[in-house]
């Protein structure tokens, strides 16, 4: 990773993209303090963050959502939503963003006895995202959402992802699919060999020619 400088705006979403060992994962990675930044500092709410304990980020507001799901096998999906608001103590305001949870994900009310080892890929995804949301973030970090779930899958996790940006809800999104990074975004950064090579307006990023011909297959 080489020296890189970006920004996310409260209440507004954010596309970091670029090719497979750009550097993206471990960015959020940093963020969310799972890995220590080698140099640099992170700031959040203008707070520097950079050297305190993972667990601090959670009581921060940071919630991130690994590639690969990260869920508790081993325990249901109640379990699992339940690990999420670990960190709170509000019964009230928990149980109403359980309830919203199982109305972003109808299907996790369905299961919420089964346990989460033994649930379908688009299902843990649906998992992961309750979870980090039942910890009630003022950032959501994305890690490759879509990653190898079917299209309609897919389409139902942006769905939401939408409906919680449009409650003010800041993400910082990574995400193999560029283009549909970029509708999902207000703005954009393209990272090449750890570095930030470039950014803007989602919109002026898909029509930028060369992020079209490098990222969105044309």
């Amino acid at each position: 990773m080489r020296s890189i400088t970006f920004h996310v705006n409260e209440g507004e979403t954010v596309a970091l993209i670029g090719a497979n060992g750009a550097g993206k994962t471990s960015t959020l990675k940093a963020i969310a303090r799972a890995i220590d930044a080698v140099g640099g500092d992170v700031h959040f709410c203008g707070e520097k963050i950079t050297r305190i304990a993972a667990h601090d980020v959670i009581h921060k507001g940071i919630a991130l959502v690994p590639e690969g799901r990260g869920v508790f096998p081993r325990l249901t999906v109640a379990e699992n939503l339940a690990m999420g608001a670990f960190v709170r103590d509000d019964k009230a305001g928990v149980a109403n963003d359980l309830a919203q949870v199982y109305g972003h994900f109808p299907r996790l009310l369905e299961r919420a006895a089964q346990l989460a080892g033994t649930l379908s890929g688009g299902e843990q995804q649906m998992l992961a995202i309750g979870r980090a949301l039942m910890s009630r973030p003022r950032l959501l970090l994305l890690d490759e959402p879509s990653m190898g779930l079917a299209p309609l899958m897919v389409n139902k996790i942006f769905e939401v992802i939408r409906a919680v940006a449009a409650q003010g809800m800041t993400i910082l999104l990574i995400e193999q699919n560029a283009r549909l990074a970029l509708q999902t975004s207000q703005r954009g950064y393209v990272m090449e060999s750890g570095e930030i090579t470039v950014n803007g307006e989602a919109a002026q990023l898909l029509d930028d020619p060369k992020v079209r011909a490098a990222y969105l297959g044309e």
